[in-house]
Parts: C-alpha cells; sequence; structure tokens
C-alpha cells in the first residue's frame, strides 16, 4: 500500500510539472484530465502583543474638587454680598464655590467666591473692606466685584493683586444696575457671566484651598458626630445643622431659615469656623487671617476640632485635626465663617438647637 500511494503521488507530480511547463512554453493543448494542485500552506507567526492600559486622573474644579468635563481655565470671580436685613434674600450664594462670612460694622457681609458656576444676577453687591485683601490674595489675582469703598480701602484693593471690577469701573460692561423692587443701597446687582469677559489678558484659574477626601476614602477617627453649629456673628446669629436627608447642613440666621431668591434653603457640603482676632480701622472690624488659631471643621455629619494656620496671604489656609493631620473636606461647596473667638458652639445629633443660647 505504501508503495503504491508513492507511485501515484509521483505521477501526479509529474504530470502537474508537465501541465506548468506547458503553460510556460505558451502552446495550446489542453490537457483532457486537469489537474488542480492545493497550494502549500504558508507558515504565519503571530506576534503577541501587550497593550497597556492608562488611568488619568479625573479634572477636577479646584475650588470644589468635584469632577469637571475639562479644566476651568478662567479666573476665579469674588463678589461682596450684602447681608443686611433689607438685602435678604440674596442672589447667588448657592451657585458659588466659596463663600466667606466676614464681620463688618454690626453685621456681616459675604465674600462670594465663584468660578465653576455662574450666576446671572448676583447681589446686592456692597462694598469692600480692608480685611479682604489678605483674605483673597490666594485665589491668583481674582476679579473682584464690589461697589466701592472709603478713600483707603480703594487705594488698598487697587493696589492688591485683586482685578478691581468695581460698580464705577465695570459699570455697564459688567451688568450692573438697581433692583426696582429694592432700595438702594440694597438693590445693586451684576452679572457673572458679563464680569468674566473682563478678565485680563493671561489672567489664571485659583489654586485648590482646600483637600478634599477621594470618594472611598474613611473618614479618620479624630471627627466625632455632629448635629451642627450656632455661631454668634456681629448683629447677626447663625444656626448651621446637618441634614442626613440631603447630606448637607442647611443655614438660619436670626433664627429663621436662610433661602436664596429661588426660595432654596442656603446650604454647603463643608462649613468651615476660623475662630480669628479682630482689630479696627476706623469703624470697621478688620480679621486677622494670617497667623494661626483655632478651627473646627463640619464635613459629611461630622466635626473636625483642630487648627488654621497661614504665614503668606498668597497661600490657603492649612487645616489640620488634633493628631496633626490635614483635614479632608467633601468634594463640593464651603462655607468660611471667620468668627470671633469664644462666640461658636457644636451640639451633638439629635440635640434641639433652640434648648440652648447663642454663644
Amino acid at each position: 500500500m505504501l508503495a503504491s500511494w508513492r507511485s501515484r503521488a509521483a505521477f501526479t507530480a509529474a504530470l502537474f510539472a508537465l501541465t506548468v511547463l506547458a503553460a510556460c512554453s505558451g502552446g495550446t493543448d489542453t490537457a483532457t484530465d486537469e489537474t488542480v494542485a492545493e497550494p502549500a500552506a504558508v507558515a504565519t507567526t503571530v506576534a503577541e502583543t501587550t497593550t497597556t492600559t492608562t488611568t488619568l486622573p479625573p479634572i477636577v474644579a479646584p475650588l470644589t474638587g468635584l469632577p469637571v468635563d475639562a479644566a476651568i481655565t478662567r479666573p476665579a470671580l469674588v463678589v461682596k454680598i450684602d447681608n443686611h436685613p433689607k438685602a435678604r434674600p440674596q442672589w447667588g450664594l448657592n451657585q458659588a464655590d466659596i463663600v466667606f462670612e466676614e464681620n463688618v460694622e454690626m453685621l456681616t457681609r459675604f465674600a462670594a467666591v465663584f468660578h465653576t458656576n455662574d450666576s446671572d444676577p448676583v447681589g446686592p453687591i456692597r462694598s469692600g473692606r480692608k480685611q479682604d485683601v489678605d483674605l483673597l490674595e490666594s485665589f491668583n489675582a481674582p476679579l473682584f466685584a464690589w461697589s466701592g469703598g472709603n478713600a483707603e480701602v480703594t487705594k488698598l484693593i487697587r493696589a492688591s493683586t485683586m482685578i478691581d471690577l468695581s460698580h464705577s469701573s465695570a459699570n455697564n460692561e459688567g451688568g450692573y444696575r438697581r433692583e426696582g423692587s429694592r432700595s438702594a443701597p440694597h438693590n445693586l446687582l451684576a452679572d457673572t457671566s458679563k464680569l468674566w469677559t473682563l478678565a485680563p489678558e493671561g489672567a489664571t484659574p485659583p489654586q485648590a484651598q482646600f483637600t478634599y477626601r477621594a470618594a472611598d476614602e474613611a473618614i479618620p477617627a479624630t471627627a466625632r458626630e455632629t448635629g451642627g453649629a450656632k455661631l454668634t456673628m456681629d448683629g447677626v446669629k447663625v444656626l448651621w445643622e446637618w441634614n442626613a436627608d440631603f447630606s448637607r447642613f442647611v443655614r438660619s440666621q436670626d433664627d429663621k431659615p436662610h433661602v436664596d431668591t429661588d426660595d432654596v434653603r442656603v446650604n454647603a457640603a463643608n462649613v468651615v469656623v476660623l475662630f480669628v482676632q479682630y482689630s479696627k480701622s476706623g469703624y470697621s472690624p478688620v480679621a486677622k487671617t494670617k497667623g494661626s488659631g483655632e478651627a473646627w471643621v463640619f464635613t459629611a455629619g461630622k466635626l473636625f476640632q483642630g487648627t488654621w494656620e497661614r504665614d503668606d496671604a498668597a497661600k490657603p489656609f492649612t487645616l489640620k485635626d488634633t493628631a496633626g493631620n490635614v483635614i479632608a473636606l467633601t468634594p463640593g461647596n464651603t462655607w468660611v465663617e471667620l468668627v470671633r473667638v469664644g462666640k461658636a458652639i457644636s451640639f451633638l445629633p439629635g440635640t434641639d438647637p433652640t434648648s440652648f443660647k447663642y454663644p
């Protein structure tokens, strides 16, 4: 059988060779029994490839720590917002990334810092103060929207790193106007979208002001449960309460819920209470925001007690807990309360805040 198979194979090979030879010689004779040769298998070597997947860190907004689709390149915009009873409710407080509450002459005033969101309109806008210069320098030459100030304050602000967008400097271009339903001086509004168009060439976004906790990061054991805090500011009594249903702190002032013009309760992911010393410039309090002091950080229904420190106004506040670790905030908006020493009290969950007095 093996010999017979070899004979047939040899015959087939010879016949194939003759057929090829005839084709190459240009002959026209056609074989009666056409033989088709199977093509020889070609050996193929497939190289193993290794795919490396690089996971890029998410892009986050510097003043909230929240993820965004693309880096926000515009500068920070600070708007001085009135808190006189005739100025309430305000426009824009819930749209700001960070809000500072500072004592002024027997009242408080807000320095609302916008970067992520717009607020058209925003206000009521009021005058600046000497304390704004140190307080806001760490935002990388922010735009500063204010109604104006006395000669000393005006000179200081114009000599600072802030970009002067006062009512007199950016009137029509900034969208400044008077709201007819309010009385002056508690009715000056502007549009953040227009104010941003006045940013100088080369303006840069702000640096991050706080450290934020990752989604899977545990809250350190130095924190304790809290129901909120009561603060005595100059002429205003402030209450922050933790709302577990919304995972937010909600604000009241003078024993009434603090709402904005959309009737939405003023709220925050974080409330940072900085105990600061105040001096005076004429009749105006001046918060000392360089140096160090006690700090309470309310975040995720917890309270960290610790310290704040800042030796250079161009740098953000450093917040540390009792173990000396940097306190990480919940991503989201933050309110910073510049409280006089001894003028705040915290309370435990389930405590009725009306059952005890403001400090």
